[in-house]
């Protein structure tokens, strides 16, 4: 079963939940301004099209609530398997969602491992 799921109802707003920790390090984006996460999705976006994210991080009751936009497509006909979805890209600086995820991540972050995106 996969770790990281996502419900979105017609204001896009998505309700995105990570259990698994080796799961966040493929989805986080680090390499965005702000940070951003990757969430596996067959719903189509457009580039630029802003999201609100209900974030759960592992089994925290807390949802973390993230203004975002969509920074990164993975069509569902991506080459090389890549699992299809959007890269939603955090809009607020310093985010409690960019500190607590590099929180989670602290000590992997440099570890060379793929993701979602690159």
């Amino acid at each position: 079963m996969n770790s990281i799921s996502s419900q979105t109802d017609s204001c896009d707003i998505l309700s995105v939940s990570v259990r698994d920790i080796s799961v966040l390090y493929a989805s986080y984006m680090p390499f965005l301004e702000n940070g951003g996460i990757f969430i596996p999705t067959d719903r189509r976006y457009q580039m630029c099209d802003e999201v609100f994210l209900l974030l759960s991080l592992q089994d925290e009751s807390n949802k973390i609530p993230v203004n975002g936009k969509i920074a990164w497509l993975t069509p569902l006909s991506a080459q090389g398997a890549k699992v299809p979805g959007v890269g939603v890209q955090f809009t607020e600086n310093n985010s409690e969602a960019k500190l607590k995820i590099e929180e989670l991540l602290a000590g992997m972050m440099k570890s060379g491992k793929s993701s979602h995106t690159l």
